[in-house]
């Protein structure tokens, strides 16, 4: 069965692709970029983080859970957009407790590097100070609460061969969190775990025993902005 080619605008621009693809996917192809912080490629998307959004049609819409189809008009980078994605990362630093200079991603963190791309300087929101703990549990990964976006990158990527998560939601609410299923976490192994701490966009998960490996200067984001690497495609 052959995919059914459409046509569509992203941002005035017309553009051709496969019917279903995602718009997050098309415009990573195409070299635009849209900021994400759950999305990961060749992963099921599952809208949580909102960062993604765009407007389709004059409608707001996440480009990771939203296909492509004829005729759509897809707007990227509007102000208003370029405002909501700015609130979203206000809400993700002020309800949690983010010390970035003294956080091991530091230079590495997805969360930190668009709030450097979206000139973020003083949130629009009171800060939270939510009471949130440390778990030093498992004995590879130690779980910052205090970091955590709830993005599910982790729940939704690290998993066994019979394809059983290591990592699940717990509690309800204002106090859910994450948390290592107690029945696999014997299970884990020094792969898996450094796995689930590449995968985190923040500093919410690290590895025991190996911290501040990369010196300042040599980090990811340090080297070059979030998204470059995106636009850069067909430059």
């Amino acid at each position: 069965m052959t995919s059914t080619v459409v046509k569509f605008m992203i941002d005035g621009k017309e553009y051709l692709a496969k019917s279903g693809m995602y718009i997050i996917d098309v415009a990573r192809e195409s070299g635009l970029f849209i900021p994400t912080l759950c999305n990961m490629v060749g992963v099921k998307p599952k809208g949580a983080c909102r960062i993604c959004t765009v407007s389709v049609n004059g409608r707001y819409m996440t480009a990771c859970t939203t296909p492509i189809s004829e005729g759509m008009d897809v707007k990227t980078n509007t102000p208003d957009l370029i405002d909501l994605r700015k609130a979203i990362l206000d809400i993700m630093f002020v309800e949690g407790n983010h010390f970035c200079p003294v956080c091991e991603k530091s230079g590495k963190c997805d969360l930190q590097a668009l709030a450097y791309r979206y000139q973020i300087m003083v949130p629009r929101f009171p800060y939270q100070f939510p009471k949130r703990t440390i778990d030093a549990q498992n004995p590879l990964i130690v779980k910052d609460h205090n970091r955590c976006i709830l993005c599910k990158r982790c729940i939704r990527t690290i998993k066994d061969e019979q394809g059983r998560s290591f990592f699940a939601f717990h509690k309800r609410g204002h106090k859910i969190e994450i948390s290592i299923d107690h029945n696999m976490s014997d299970l884990m192994t020094d792969e898996i775990a450094h796995r689930a701490v590449d995968i985190c966009p923040t500093g919410a998960l690290l590895k025991k025993e190996n911290g501040y490996q990369t010196p300042i200067n040599d980090r990811k984001y340090e080297r070059t902005a979030i998204g470059s690497d995106i636009e850069q495609i067909h430059q």
